[in-house]
């Protein structure tokens, strides 16, 4: 079951050469949810093959690089005759905002853009995961972070015991390993579990926004397989990230270890570090060895926990 992540845009506050602002993708079994859509994020799509096929947006906060995408991603899927229903979910000041964006188009669109302001504590149930939103602190804003938490799956079916004990293949495989007991034709009960496993932990997936260190962030980030985590500055820009609601690559890495998470991503990274980001990189692993700093188009796989292969990272 597939579940990974391409980072669109990874720069904070404006654009350079080499990086466009914040968005990313999660991409679970095919289906696709952005979160954050900052100026150029259509083209950033496009050159990095993603799919416009997608019914769910996440805005963190309204802040200007994180959410001006959308006008011009829009307009693109009304001329490409979209018809479904666009949802767009980010804190409260989500409706003013898109009203303000929309007025900027020259046609109604062809499919119903619908905004829903949410906020901590919100929940989305999509059967096999829910995505929850928490609050995190940047600068006075409202501004939210996301996790995409998995259900548990069922544990692994013992084929050759099952066979072994003479249950025969189809329907009753089935309902054992949803848990059901089952009586043979022999009169013989079968336990569940005596074939079924242990229930196996899904993955959980944390993605900050913008942000400086919290408890809301370490208490949805606990134990999780992937942290994503703003780090706007290095070591010697500690006093600024305090005053504009950022985090350091160091503080991000504190959080990460505080959280017990397997792998850190850092984004949001300031235009001033776009030429090297080696001494970002090495302050955070000098707390989290398991640290990258996304780059444009980089693209995360993550695996469950039991897989043998480790996280892999592609440009």
């Amino acid at each position: 079951m597939s579940l990974s992540l391409r980072f669109l845009g990874t720069v904070a506050s404006r654009p350079t050469v080499e990086r466009s602002v914040a968005s990313l993708t999660m991409v679970r079994e095919g289906e696709t949810l952005m979160f954050d859509c900052g100026e150029g994020t259509q083209r950033q799509m496009m050159r990095y093959g993603v799919s416009f096929a997608l019914s769910d947006i996440f805005i963190t906060h309204w802040h200007h690089d994180h959410f001006l995408g959308l006008l011009g991603f829009v307009r693109t899927l009304a001329l490409q005759g979209r018809t479904d229903v666009l949802r767009v979910y980010g804190p409260r000041g989500g409706v003013r905002v898109l009203r303000a964006v929309d007025s900027l188009g020259h046609e109604r669109l062809p499919f119903e853009l619908k905004v829903e302001e949410i906020e901590g504590g919100w929940s989305l149930d999509r059967g096999e995961y829910t995505l929850n939103a928490f609050t995190v602190d940047h600068a006075g804003s409202n501004a939210l972070g996301f996790a995409l938490v998995e259900r548990d799956r069922r544990g692994r079916f013992n084929v050759d015991l099952a066979r072994e004990l003479g249950v025969p293949e189809g329907p009753m495989w089935g309902r054992i390993h949803k848990g059901e007991n089952i009586t043979l034709d022999n009169g013989r009960i079968v336990e569940s579990s005596a074939l079924v496993g242990p229930a196996r932990r899904g993955r959980t997936v944390v993605y900050t926004g913008d942000t400086r260190p919290c408890a809301a962030t370490m208490l949805a980030a606990e134990g999780a397989d992937l942290l994503v985590h703003e780090a706007t500055f290095g070591d010697e820009e500690a006093e600024r990230a305090k005053e504009t609601g950022h985090s350091t690559a160091r503080e991000a890495a504190e959080v990460a270890k505080r959280s017990g998470v397997r792998r850190l991503v850092l984004t949001h990274v300031s235009a001033r570090y776009s030429k090297d980001y080696s001494e970002l990189e090495q302050q955070s692993r000098q707390l989290f060895p398991g640290t990258t700093i996304a780059r444009d188009g980089m693209e995360v796989e993550v695996p469950f926990v039991a897989d043998a292969t480790p996280f892999g990272s592609t440009p």
